[in-house]
């Protein structure tokens, strides 16, 4: 300690030194030395004021380039609550907890605890990951922050880590004021990913970021115990403040399409260590958004949001917002005063496939083409998939499709047996059946069925075991390798498969004959309207499909046909008995 005083003073007497020389020199030389003097001070002032515009220029520059795109909402600023979050309400009761902790900061404290400084939201796009952070804040009534992680990237290194300090340091000294402070940080895989897989990587040709702004996203959400005042710091130096140092109740919450990606040391306890996956919701799930959102417009009795729910399996609150206002437009441009069923249906349809763009010049012999190609399909859809209905068939183009026949679940169902893989295989071949069988030729609008049926077998001899073996190509990471490996019993059970759907097709072809008529002067068709023809033609409902195994021929479908019109021969023999 003296030495070091001793340091300080001797530098001092040293500059005294210096200056006392110059003072006599200059006062011996007389005017001449003074002018010399002037002059090389002139220099050097210009030389300094040179450098402290170059200097402002660049500190102008990063100051602007380090302005941190956040939106600040304070307390109070938006109405967003617990009764605007709608369908996931297992994710409300955790996020109840989180405000729980934040509103009593200091009673947690108190009790030991240190509050939370990470939150990671998973989940696909659309679910409502940012807006569960919004509600989070307001019914915590603390300050919040919405930033982008792309955001912090800049081209000049260290110009992000400069918009991750601030944004830190403005949350910290509103967390003393409020008690707590929110920080939303979407896509955060775009800073966070793994080091050392070089998809953080550092610099290169100016770009900055990378791996420094990682490490200081990670300093950040995890700093020391310091008094960052000025006048905290002077006060401990007079030995005035001897209290420890307190780290404000920052959390930071997160949201990613990607969790996996994650750099670890973001996961650790004390940063993310509380992660919550955020997924599209169940039928109860949305019935409860349709709820919602359907309470805000006008819309007639048909639209229902059982019924809208029952057709959306696996939409995002986010799409479902979307296809209700895309509802209302349809019916406000066809001149309706409210909404129903069959504009949301137009509204679904538009957004699954795109919209109507019939080809004109398509020639009759093609169109027929076309009706037969989606007629096999329909009719296998509606005979062997049980758990699903028919939903929309059209020979009218959408997007990239010639025609489609898509299907709706009846019920939700989250798993699927062998039969049911095996029937669907036989849906994906039931074109080309049909073509056969009908038309006499092979037409080349079958690829993407051919590729949907070789997946479907694929995986159902070598990824879920329900061949003869039970390797699952899961094992090896390679799932070209082992396609290639299999490729004989893929193609053998295709044949079979292909066998069974032709059989089926031909005990049925009076019913393809009749959808690929109805198509050819309608264009599309429900899939009421299928039962409708179903019903014309057989006189009842669709019989329930027996089950299906692997190599096993469709005879069981013609003595089950013939089985049923023997029950009708039966019938119309009784019937006339009592006559």
């Amino acid at each position: 300690m003296r030495r070091y005083r001793w340091i300080k003073w001797r530098k001092f007497l040293l500059w005294l030194a210096a200056l006392v020389i110059i003072g006599v020199l200059l006062w011996a030389g007389g005017p001449t030395a003074w002018g010399i003097a002037l002059s090389i001070l002139s220099i050097m002032m210009q030389l300094l004021f040179a450098i402290m515009f170059v200097i402002i220029q660049f500190v102008a520059l990063f100051w602007f380039l380090a302005r941190g795109r956040t939106y600040w909402i304070l307390p109070g600023e938006t109405g967003a609550s617990w009764d605007d979050y709608r369908g996931n309400p297992e994710i409300v009761e955790n996020a109840k907890r989180i405000v729980t902790l934040l509103k009593g900061v200091k009673e947690f404290k108190e009790m030991g605890g240190e509050a939370i400084r990470g939150f990671l939201l998973c989940g696909p796009p659309g679910t409502g990951k940012s807006y569960l952070a919004q509600v989070i804040a307001n019914e915590a009534q603390v300050p919040f922050a919405y930033a982008s992680a792309p955001s912090f990237q800049n081209m000049f290194f260290g110009v992000g880590n400069l918009k991750v300090m601030g944004l830190y340091k403005k949350a910290r000294k509103l967390a003393k004021v409020y008690g707590a402070c929110i920080i939303f940080i979407d896509e955060i895989d775009a800073i966070g990913m793994r080091r050392q897989s070089g998809g953080a990587g550092g610099m290169m040709f100016g770009m900055g970021g990378g791996s420094g702004l990682l490490n200081e996203l990670l300093l950040q959400m995890d700093p020391p115990n310091i008094d960052g005042s000025w006048f905290a710091r002077f006060l401990r130096s007079l030995g005035l403040r001897r209290k420890k140092a307190e780290r404000p109740a920052v959390l930071t919450v997160a949201a990613t399409n990607l969790p996996d990606v994650l750099d670890p040391a973001l996961l650790r306890p004390g940063r993310f260590d509380r992660q919550l996956w955020v997924d599209t919701p169940d039928y109860d799930g949305r019935v409860d958004v349709f709820q919602y959102y359907l309470q805000k417009v006008k819309k007639d009795a048909s639209l229902t949001p059982e019924r809208a729910a029952l057709d959306t399996f696996g939409y995002s609150p986010a799409q479902i917002k979307h296809i209700v206002n895309e509802s209302v437009v349809i019916a406000h441009q066809r001149g309706a005063q409210v909404a129903g069923y069959e504009d949301f249906r137009a509204a679904m349809e538009t957004y699954e496939w795109g919209l109507k763009q019939p080809l004109r010049s398509m020639r009759d012999d093609e169109k027929r083409n076309v009706a037969y190609h989606e007629a096999g399909h329909a009719v296998a859809q509606f005979l062997l998939k049980p758990h699903e209905r028919v939903w929309k068939v059209t020979i009218i183009r959408r997007g990239g499709a010639l025609g489609l026949a898509a299907t709706k679940p009846t019920q939700e169902r989250y798993n699927r047996s062998d039969s049911e893989i095996l029937a669907e295989i036989q849906v994906c071949l039931a074109a080309r059946a049909v073509e056969e069988e009908f038309l006499g030729k092979k037409l080349n609008g079958v690829t993407s069925d051919l590729q949907q049926a070789t997946d479907l077998a694929g995986a159902y001899l070598g990824m879920v075991g329900m061949g003869d073996e039970l390797f699952s190509w899961l094992s090896v990471g390679s799932r070209d390798g082992a396609l290639r490996a299999l490729r004989p019993k893929i193609n053998e059970l295709l044949k079979d498969q292909m066998v069974n759907v032709k059989k089926l097709v031909l005990e049925y072809a009076e019913f393809v004959h009749a959808i690929a008529e109805e198509l050819l002067k309608q264009g599309d068709l429900t899939g009421e309207e299928i039962e409708q023809i179903y019903l014309r033609l057989y006189g009842r409902s669709r019989p329930e499909p027996p089950r299906i195994s692997q190599g096993a021929s469709r005879d069981t479908i013609a003595e089950t046909a013939s089985a049923e019109s023997a029950d009708d021969d039966d019938e119309d023999h009784s019937m006339k008995d009592e006559e």
